[in-house]
């Protein structure tokens, strides 16, 4: 035979009737075909009963499984075999309540998540579309809302008449209500707790100084594009040291990886994890490297080569896809890696490595190895990395920049006049965002400069008397 076992390929020396399973698994797949009378080599070998098994397979397949195969009687030298085309199904296929599909040379029984997101995909809608009963829009966080807004009209993805509008218009022109309905993406998109519906929707952070020696961590929460805005300031404030250096009396500085860089492959990281699996995009921050790892599902034949080279945007998630895009915060047209290893070369860093797994994806970046300090003035800044908070020693000292004492300065200032304000209040006032504002004011807390009132949702900061 000129054809070699493969993928959509599958060679039998005899008929068994188990091999339903894997005409099923052909059927949900990209389709294939079964040589009968054929060894492992690829050599016929013949069959006893052929002309009866021309009949008795397609009925076997019509009554088992419900569907139409075709079956051809071929020879080679002396040895007769049969050929089994089945075609790839619109629909799914089960054999006695169970869903086989196969991937590369194997056959697997899908379960859990997998033959959730199977299911859907067949039935042509995607994970992000699926309405959830029973949640309002009012329920949805009116931040996030803003976000939103504030982000489509700066970047000119919307216009000021498209935003000028109720959120139930909005949702509706985005794609997010069907039937009335907020959709799984909406929920995502636009709620202050998404993991109420949708479990491990968040973001997991962490700073190991080995493998197995983690030092502190944070977890993210909120609306996709409340986390988009956080992680990227607490990595930033918190996990990453800047290099601070001079050139003709100007300030300049640098962080190990480019901001543009690391925020695109989180945003790719957002927009493309399967949901479906609950587990956080996680974020392993250590002193030379950093890794961010999500869980995915790849279009059928993609690997780390596809990633890498030109290739069409394919999002997992389309309607998670399009508000990030309607906002501003990605393309569409599957640039992300490129624009990535892009920022990295700029800065004279190597391109990160992706590792594509079964069911996740990791991106690795890599700081430079040796940085010189001989010719030039530079600091390490660690003003804004909060070091681990230790139960024995809770009141550890926070070294601060000249930046942040300005700020420090200007709150207490602005508390000559009032005796509590909100983070709102004072993220206004200085013109920084809530997420930034609030790193602050926890700092201001830790070193004894504010008290803080009340609970997250709730609270307010009044100056601690000394």
């Amino acid at each position: 035979m000129n054809l070699s076992e493969h993928q959509n390929v599958e060679w039998k020396t005899i008929w068994k009737d188990e091999y339903l399973k894997w005409i099923c698994g052909f059927a949900n797949a990209q389709g294939g075909r079964i040589y009968l009378g054929v060894d492992n080599n690829g050599n016929a070998v013949g069959l006893t009963n052929s002309k009866k098994m021309l009949e008795d397979i397609p009925n076997k397949v019509r009554d088992v499984l419900g569907i139409i195969v075709d079956v051809n009687l071929k020879s080679e030298g002396s040895h007769e075999y049969i050929e089994v085309i089945v075609n790839s199904s619109s629909y799914p296929i089960n054999y006695k309540g169970e869903y086989h599909y196969r991937s590369g040379s194997t056959k697997q029984i899908l379960k859990g998540a997998s033959l959730t997101e199977f299911l859907t995909s067949k039935t042509g809608h995607t994970w992000d579309d699926v309405p959830i009963d029973k949640v309002a829009i009012a329920e949805l966080d009116t931040d996030s809302f803003e976000i939103f807004r504030s982000q489509a009209f700066r970047n000119g993805r919307m216009d000021e008449q498209d935003l000028d509008i109720s959120n139930e218009q909005l949702l509706e022109n985005l794609g997010l209500l069907q039937n009335g309905k907020l959709i799984r993406a909406a929920i995502l998109l636009f709620h202050k707790n998404p993991e109420k519906f949708i479990k491990g929707s968040g973001i997991k952070i962490g700073f190991f100084k080995t493998d197995a020696d983690l030092l502190y961590q944070d977890e993210v929460h909120g609306s996709l594009f409340q986390q988009a805005e956080k992680i990227i300031d607490i990595l930033y404030t918190k996990y990453l040291k800047g290099i601070i250096d001079y050139q003709d009396l100007i300030r300049i500085e640098q962080y190990p990886f480019p901001k543009e860089a690391l925020r695109e492959a989180l945003f790719n990281a957002i927009i493309h994890k399967n949901y479906a699996t609950q587990i956080p995009v996680q974020v392993s921050v250590y002193e030379d490297r950093l890794y961010i790892s999500n869980d995915c599902v790849f279009p059928p034949g993609w690997t780390v080569e596809t990633l890498m080279s030109k290739h069409r945007s394919k999002p997992y998630n389309p309607n998670i896809a399009n508000g990030f895009f309607r906002a501003g915060l990605v393309e569409t047209w599957g640039r992300g890696i490129e624009k990535i290893c892009e920022s990295c070369e700029a800065q004279g860093l190597e391109n990160p490595k992706w590792f594509l797994y079964p069911e996740d994806l990791m991106v690795s970046f890599t700081t430079k190895q040796a940085i010189k300090t001989s010719d030039k003035k530079q600091a390490i800044k660690t003003s804004d990395k909060k070091q681990a908070i230790k139960t024995s020693d809770k009141k550890q000292a926070i070294k601060t920049s000249d930046k942040r004492k300005r700020y420090y300065k200007e709150i207490s200032t602005y508390f000559s006049t009032f005796e509590t304000l909100t983070t709102r209040d004072i993220s206004e006032f200085l013109g920084l965002s809530t997420t930034r504002t609030r790193v602050i004011l926890n700092d201001m807390v830790m070193l004894g400069l504010l008290e803080a009132i009340g609970e997250q949702k709730t609270r307010k900061y009044k100056m601690k008397k000394m």
